[in-house]
């Protein structure tokens, strides 16, 4: 057997057996689950950066296809103000998620 399956066997082994060091205990801790509620602004943190990263995009592709093509300003408009209020509503619904996680502290 070659070196690295070896070193990959023995790594999972090692890993099967430290999962009862992990394994969850019957008392629940007084504090309460202070994880959830990091886990939460965490992922509103993430959703709203990458909504405005898209919103940036979105925009910056509709004025670059405006200045190739003036012509065409109405319908690119209403494409852009569709496509931001979709982005828009995204985070809306990843607020409602963290608060909906966060509510079950």
């Amino acid at each position: 057997m070659s070196r690295a399956k070896m070193l990959v066997f023995g790594i999972m082994a090692m890993m099967l057996m430290a999962m009862p060091v992990y394994a969850q205990g019957s008392q629940v801790p007084a504090q309460g689950y202070w994880s959830i509620a990091i886990g939460a602004g965490i992922g509103l943190g993430i959703a709203a950066g990458l909504c405005g990263l898209g919103q940036g995009r979105a925009t910056g592709s509709a004025v670059e296809a405006l200045a190739r093509n003036p012509g065409a300003r109405p319908g690119i408009f209403i494409f852009l103000l569709i496509g931001l209020a979709l982005i828009e509503s995204l985070a809306l619904y990843a607020l409602v998620i963290a608060f909906k996680i966060a509510g079950k502290l």
